[in-house]
């Protein structure tokens, strides 16, 4: 098993992706924070990965204020006695709020990089010190081609603050680099979550975007799984 004796956080480890990503790094053998801000999502998540034989902990975790993160950090290594790994994939996408730029509203910008930005470095900047102290280790973040390219017309919010995962990213990899942690960004495509759920819903936009894949379909949450 790749992983074994590896300790993964993974946030918004509850569901989707994040949940796939979560289980099979348990089944490679690392041990696993499930840091999700839903109770039942999260205990859901540790009930199923343990019942595969793996091991896993839940700590309910809104990444956005920095008390909650701290403290999900302090149990991780309470529990496990380290962090080698961080997954960055919580993330918020306003269905319905989002808009274009002059029709967006304040705290619907203000939700969505509170969460897709804040919360990331938030995550990072108290996971790195366990990973500088152990010596290395690597962080995931989760960023989407929306960042690069655009989302549906009417997603300003949603789709600069994914594209700031980019450059976070950039300059965490550089300023780490020597310090032996890896900082990479995986960039799904339209993958069928309870994120998306929404906005999947309608038939044109699901359209569109099946269109834009090469494989003709959307993508489910183990897709992405052999790249984390």
């Amino acid at each position: 098993m790749r992983l074994q004796g590896k300790v993964a956080v993974v946030t918004g480890g509850g569901a989707g992706m994040g949940f796939a990503v979560a289980r099979a790094y348990a089944r490679e053998g690392a041990r696993v924070v499930i840091a999700e801000i839903n109770d039942d999502d999260g205990t859901a998540a540790v009930n199923a990965i343990r019942a595969g034989g793996g091991e896993a902990i839940f700590c309910r975790t809104d990444v956005a204020e920095a008390q909650s993160v701290a403290a999900m950090a302090a149990q991780a290594v309470a529990h496990w006695g380290t962090v080698d790994i961080l997954y960055n994939n919580a993330a918020v996408q306003l269905v319905g709020q989002d808009a274009r730029a002059h029709e967006l509203r304040e705290e619907v910008w203000d939700r969505t990089y509170n969460v897709n930005i804040r919360g990331l470095w938030l995550c990072a900047k108290y996971v790195i010190p366990i990973l500088l102290e152990r010596g290395g280790g690597s962080i995931i973040n989760v960023a989407s081609p929306t960042g690069l390219v655009g989302c549906a017309p009417g997603f300003t919010a949603y789709s600069s603050s994914k594209g700031a995962v980019y450059g976070l990213t950039r300059v965490m990899a550089a300023d780490y680099a020597r310090d032996r942690i890896r900082v990479n960004a995986l960039v799904p495509g339209p993958i069928a979550t309870p994120l998306t759920k929404e906005l999947f819903s309608d038939p044109a936009t699901r359209e569109g975007l099946v269109n834009a894949v090469p494989l003709g379909r959307i993508g489910q949450p183990e897709d992405v799984v052999g790249l984390a």
